[in-house]
């Protein structure tokens, strides 16, 4: 039996954060899902599955489409007592009695769980709530680049959404770069925490700006990833290269990115 089970539309960056910190501290997670445009035909549930006929049929458990999804999705109250947002990624304890909602809250149980083979929250006490820290200055930019990246995925960007967009991400880019000043390897301590995981995954998701180039230049817009962001944050763009290319985090990051550049040539 894993040690955690997570249901999420596929592929999803926030959920590697879970993945790779799985990876790292050797905890077993099980992961459910499909891509978004198909979740509308699962069952929502700690037991999620494809929706047959015949349950799509008899099902009492539609309701509304929320962000990022169109349509009737099928919610279990089960699944809304363990996740009172209704929102995925969403984590369960084994027996499923408990959820874990929102991806870096999902990270930091796998962080506990496994915190004796490899101790993701830091050293101690201060560590840890540095890492706090650094996770909750992502939601601020986590916030604004969803916005950003659905208003370009359904022609709906206007100049304010791509201002507040640049504006978060130069001042979560500027605050990673000043981390690692002068040549630190790590955002928090001597070896990679939780605070290194969720930076590479919100960056990464980032990135899917790079396939919408072409609606940025027909609103007259530049991108926010230019090649000036790498010039911009030397440090932040270096650190990246440098996780995407670890074993813990090649395995998801890697595949994602190389889809996301080949569309973007």
């Amino acid at each position: 039996m894993s040690q955690l089970r997570i249901f999420s539309y596929l592929p999803n960056p926030r959920l590697m954060k879970a993945t790779i910190a799985a990876r790292l501290c050797g905890v077993d997670v099980e992961v459910r899902g499909a891509k978004p445009t198909e979740l509308s035909g699962w069952l929502w549930d700690f037991d999620a599955h494809p929706l047959s006929a015949a349950e799509r049929a008899s099902s009492s458990d539609a309701s509304a489409g929320r962000v990022g999804f169109g349509g009737t999705l099928h919610k279990t109250l089960a699944f809304l007592d363990a996740h009172p947002f209704g929102t995925v990624p969403a984590a369960f304890s084994p027996d499923g009695r408990t959820g874990i909602f929102e991806s870096n809250s999902i990270m930091r149980a796998v962080a506990r769980l496994g915190e004796k083979r490899f101790p993701l929250y830091g050293a101690d006490a201060y560590e840890a709530s540095r890492v706090d820290g650094f996770l909750d200055a992502s939601l601020v930019f986590a916030r604004d680049a969803q916005i950003y990246l659905l208003a370009l995925l359904h022609g709906t960007l206007s100049n304010e959404i791509h201002a507040r967009a640049r504006e978060a991400f130069a001042v979560y880019a500027g605050g990673i770069d000043r981390a690692l000043a002068p040549d630190r390897a790590f955002l928090v301590g001597a070896r990679l925490s939780l605070a290194d995981i969720c930076f590479a995954a919100e960056l990464c998701l980032f990135m899917n700006e790079r396939g919408r180039f072409a609606e940025l230049e027909s609103r007259g817009l530049e991108p926010i990833l230019s090649p000036d962001a790498a010039k911009l944050y030397p440090l932040a763009f270096a650190h990246f290269a440098r996780l995407r290319a670890h074993p813990a985090f090649a395995p998801e990051l890697e595949p994602y990115l190389a889809k996301l550049e080949a569309g973007a040539r």
